[in-house]
This record gives C-alpha cells, sequence and structure tokens, in this order.
C-alpha cells in the first residue's frame, strides 16, 4: 500500500509497506536519480511524484482500480493530476498558449475523464495535452510515450481479427482496448498531427484507425517513424508484434 502525505512543493512523503520481495525486484529508488527517459533532468520533488506514481501503479492492491470500479480514490486522482501537471509544463511546446490552471479546472470538473487518463498511464502512454478545441470548450490529450505504449502492445487490431486466429491467440485487441479505457485509437490524421510536436515510434510502431473498406477485405493500418518521415502499412487484422500497440485520444 502506498499512502501520499504531502503534495507541497517543499516535500513530498511517501510511506511505503511493501513485500520485500517484489521491492527487491523493482528497486526504483537505484535508478537513475533526477532522470527522465530521455536523459532530462527533472525537479527532484518531481522526479519522486513520477517514481512513487508508477510504484503505486505497479503495487497495485487498494489503489489499482478495476472493471468493475472506474472510480479513483483521493490519492489516484491527486498523484495523477501531479504527473500531468508535471509533464505539461515540461513539454510546453506541445500546448502553446495553454495553461495548466484550466487543463485542471476541466479535470476537477470532470473526474470521469480521470479514470481513462488513469488507464493511459497505467498502460505507459504517458497522455499530454495536445490541443484545445474553443468549440466544443474541450482539451484534446493524445498518447505521447516516445515508444507505443508498452502496457497495450501484443494485440491484434479488432476483436474479429483476434477470433479469425487459429492458434497463438494474444490476450487483447486494440480496439476492444481502447473502448474498455473510454478513449478513440488515433487516426491517422491525428498521427500525423503528433509527429509534428515531437518524434514519435522511431523503434516501435502503432495500429490507427482502418477506413471500413480497408477492413472489410481483411487489413488494417498502423504507422511509425522512419528516417524523418512518417510512414502508414498495411497488415492482416489479426497480426500482433511485440513492438506495436496503439495510442488513444480524449477530450476533456
Amino acid at each position: 500500500m502506498c499512502e501520499f502525505r504531502d503534495f507541497s512543493n517543499d516535500t513530498f512523503h511517501v510511506h511505503l509497506f511493501y513485500d520485500p520481495p517484489l521491492f527487491a525486484r523493482r528497486p526504483f529508488w537505484l535508478e537513475t536519480y533526477g532522470m527522465n527517459d530521455d536523459n532530462t533532468s527533472l525537479h527532484p520533488i518531481t522526479y519522486c511524484k513520477l517514481k512513487a506514481y508508477r510504484y503505486l501503479i505497479e503495487l497495485g492492491g487498494n489503489y489499482m482500480t478495476t472493471s468493475n470500479n472506474k472510480e479513483l480514490s483521493l490519492e489516484q486522482r491527486e498523484a495523477l493530476i501531479e504527473v500531468l501537471k508535471a509533464r505539461f509544463e515540461k513539454n510546453m511546446h506541445r500546448h502553446k498558449g495553454l495553461e495548466w490552471d484550466n487543463v485542471q479546472a476541466k479535470l476537477d470538473a470532470n473526474t470521469d475523464k480521470l479514470w481513462s487518463l488513469h488507464e493511459m498511464e497505467r498502460t505507459e502512454g504517458e497522455p499530454d495535452v495536445v490541443d484545445y478545441d474553443k468549440e466544443e470548450d474541450e482539451y484534446i490529450f493524445y498518447d505521447c510515450s516516445v515508444e507505443s505504449p508498452k502496457g497495450r502492445r501484443s494485440v491484434c487490431y479488432d476483436l474479429e481479427g483476434l477470433e479469425s486466429r487459429k492458434k497463438h491467440k494474444p490476450e487483447n485487441n486494440a480496439m476492444d482496448m481502447a473502448t474498455a479505457m473510454g478513449i478513440e485509437m488515433l487516426t491517422e490524421e491525428q498521427y500525423r498531427a503528433l509527429q509534428e510536436l515531437d518524434n514519435f515510434d522511431l523503434k516501435t510502431s502503432s495500429w490507427v484507425q482502418t477506413p471500413a473498406e480497408i477492413r472489410e477485405l481483411g487489413g488494417a493500418l498502423f504507422c511509425d517513424y522512419r528516417y524523418d518521415h512518417v510512414f502508414v502499412y498495411h497488415n492482416g487484422a489479426s497480426s500482433y508484434y511485440a513492438a506495436r500497440g496503439f495510442r488513444g485520444s480524449l477530450r476533456v
């Protein structure tokens, strides 16, 4: 169990009551201190918050959501908000002209959306704000992990593709996962827009929404980024690979 005591700028206490064998397998406090995945430095407090939240997710127990419980605990909500805020402030080039206080006000008014963002974070999608729809007054989150989210890989495109396999079936499919998470898989257009903000999927690939005329013939589309270009490919919808997941979008 993890208990979050304080989220002030000066102090962040995390009390961990852990299973020693589990903790020994995951000694995250021994990882490079204060460094992000791209080797950029983080404020020590922010770093601890990110690590604590990730470990809270891995520990499970009373702080993990289940398919039957889509309401986050107060501790989960506060931890998630801190992670989203830190990511927002670290990547201002993705949302120029937008202010975090306005984003948080939307999240506070739509707590049901926090569960979907939690699922995006839990599956290592690293959601971040990428746009604001003025007409609908909605902030748009995309998965912004450098590579395709690790917790959503090795899945067929959809249920039909999964059920068409006669052997070696994966546990899930991308379309049903997105629906269960309350998000939408990115379209090719959205994927290209995402790549305008940063470079993603340099080593992996991601399923994207496939036009009906292609899907009816058994195919499905996926994208990646190589040689400074976005590439769109096709595969059978029943295929799955360890280096392919999917990216989602959420409006709040």
